[in-house]
């Protein structure tokens, strides 16, 4: 059985959003702004995403973090990296999100 978490979207573009709440939804993802479990934030979202999320690790929120991002530079996936967030580069393709979380949350356990 696959755990599901709540995840806020920090997405500002109307079509990629709406595509996310969409394959998150029925991958059976809850998708909600209190209390979130986990985060998917686009890299531009309120003009740098990356610095929310560093503000939001400098106050001591730990929820699991995807940020996607269209032609990440080396200094931005070490931004990344540095925040304990995971990259996924646009475009999107599938349900590469949702997969990435179910590996986040689900890690495969090693006899």
């Amino acid at each position: 059985m696959v755990a599901t978490c709540t995840i806020q979207l920090l997405v500002d573009d109307p079509s990629v959003l709406a595509a996310l709440r969409f394959s998150l939804s029925i991958e059976g993802f809850r998708l909600g702004d209190s209390t979130p479990e986990a985060f998917v934030i686009d890299e531009r979202y309120g003009g740098d995403g990356v610095k929310i999320l560093e503000e939001m690790r400098a106050h001591g929120n730990k929820a699991l973090a995807i940020v996607i991002a269209t032609h990440p530079s080396r200094q931005l996936r070490n931004r990344i990296a540095s925040c304990d967030a995971v990259l996924v580069e646009k475009p999107l393709m599938g349900d590469e999100i949702s997969r990435t979380f179910t590996a986040i949350c689900n890690p495969l356990k090693v006899a």
